[in-house]
């Protein structure tokens, strides 16, 4: 024991004196790679604020948040009726985490959101969207009898073992075997989808219906296929809306953009958290959560520690409340409508630009091989280099000069994924394609810095080899 009074925390205090330690203490005793990362591309800033779709450095200059901390901030930076939630959360000092009790909040949230997808029945809360998957693999495993699970070349969902295991990018894979059984097909293949289902030994099929990793939307009528095939085979439809749900493609969930489609199990998080505690949530029939808890015996057979604590039902239930109050799911509707229109224009006036595609705020810039010899030598050396590398040339400007924050979809990918808090407007819409169009013009002049910055880039890629 001490002598004397308790010595009092000061956070404010704690970090005025060891705020500026922050890259050295990252370096020092977390993933030594991420500050030189940073670095290296010149995105080693220090943010003093952050409100809405902007953060703001020591100096006061705003940054443009086109990445709304990978879908995680659907309603941007500290947004006050999510804050006076969790003040008043806090300050009722709730006997929160017993175990052996049934608070409201956790109720009241999941009747908040089985009202957006009236064919489900219950939810299971847990701490993130890896979770929320993990724990669709299991109910989908244990109420079916069946031990494999289908998934898609390219999908990503999570990286917890049993989320790896469906994880469509060998990238993310490597090393971590042995992983569970499944199998992977081609996003829209339904003659592939048919044939594993026919070896009688799959659980479900788990899909996005727009994959994040280089934003590829499902086929039209493709998830009604799909889900009618898994019925006939006693498997589940099962739908990872983790970055595409509450809002983010312009309807509620992803899923809901094609008629007829009622996954079995649906798997949400990121916004849920109002950007501040984590949360994730399964969504299932109550046929499946009957079947998975079957008994007292059984009651804890699936749980999650912090799962369905106080301060992450109060942020998702004030997050769903704006959602309603403010109709954000329109406005991502709209803003991404403008935004894809403008980006769109621009695909005949520049010959690096190829495609633009997705749904809402989620949207995929796709940049590819240059027609005029000059451009295309330079476009060449790159990809012998390393793919992916002119979608960083884009991105490091847009950073640097424009101060909007973007980044590419994935590894070895020649696409930068837009997904912007889903508040979102006019102003921002015209500041990034100002923004895009400078860098494009410089892009397609040959010269100048953004092409010394490639040089730059193509030496890094060399190295690491």
């Amino acid at each position: 024991m001490t002598d004397g009074a308790p010595k009092e925390f000061d956070l404010g205090k704690l970090l005025a004196e060891r705020g500026a330690e922050r890259y050295e203490l990252h370096s020092r005793h977390l993933n030594h790679q991420l500050p030189r990362m940073l670095r290296t591309i010149g995105f080693d800033k220090v943010y003093e604020r952050a409100e809405g779709a902007y953060f703001w450095d020591a100096e006061g200059n705003d940054y443009l948040d086109m990445l709304a901390g990978f879908g995680v901030m659907g309603l941007g930076r500290h947004h006050p009726v999510v804050r006076k939630a969790l003040h008043d959360v806090l300050d009722a000092s709730l006997a929160d985490l017993t175990r052996f009790d049934c608070q409201p909040l956790p109720g009241l949230l999941a009747e908040k959101l089985l009202a957006h997808s009236p064919h489900l029945d219950r939810v299971f809360f847990g701490n993130s969207g890896t979770e929320a998957v993990e724990t669709a693999l299991k109910f989908a495993r244990y109420a079916t009898g069946k031990p494999r699970i289908l998934y898609c070349a390219h999908a990503f969902h999570g990286l917890t073992t049993g989320s790896l295991s469906v994880n469509g990018e060998a990238g993310f894979r490597d090393g971590f075997a042995p992983l569970l059984p499944d199998t992977a097909i081609a996003l829209g293949d339904l003659d592939a989808l048919e044939r594993e289902l026919k070896r009688g030994d799959v659980a479900g099929f788990v899909v996005e219906p727009i994959q994040g990793k280089g934003v590829h939307e499902s086929p039209p009528g493709f998830l009604r296929a799909a889900q009618e095939l898994l019925r006939r085979h006693k498997g589940l439809l099962i739908a990872d809306e983790v970055q595409t749900g509450l809002g983010r493609t312009g309807d509620f969930y992803a899923y809901q953009h094609e008629e007829g489609v009622e996954p079995d199990l649906l798997c949400v998080a990121k916004a849920l958290s109002g950007g501040y505690v984590p949360v994730g949530a399964t969504l299932g029939k109550d046929w499946i959560f009957k079947r998975v808890y079957s008994s007292m015996d059984r009651v804890l057979v699936h749980s999650a520690s912090f799962g369905s604590n106080a301060q992450a039902m109060a942020a998702g239930l004030a997050v769903l409340s704006v959602m309603e109050d403010q109709e954000i799911v329109a406005n991502a509707r709209r803003s991404g409508d403008l935004l894809r229109e403008r980006l769109t224009a621009l695909i005949g006036r520049y010959e690096l630009l190829h495609d633009v595609r997705g749904r809402g705020l989620m949207i995929g810039i796709e940049f590819g091989r240059p027609s005029s010899l000059k451009l295309r030598s330079r476009w060449t050396m790159l990809q012998a280099a390393r793919k992916g590398l002119f979608a960083q040339m884009v991105v490091v400007p847009l950073f640097q000069k424009h101060r909007i924050l973007t980044q590419v979809s994935g590894d070895h990918l020649e696409v930068i994924k837009l997904i912007p808090p889903l508040v979102v407007g006019e102003r921002e819409v015209e500041r990034f394609v100002g923004a895009f169009t400078s860098v494009m013009d410089d892009a397609h002049s040959g010269g100048g810095l953004m092409w010394d910055f490639g040089k730059t880039l193509v030496k890094q890629a060399v190295a690491n080899r």
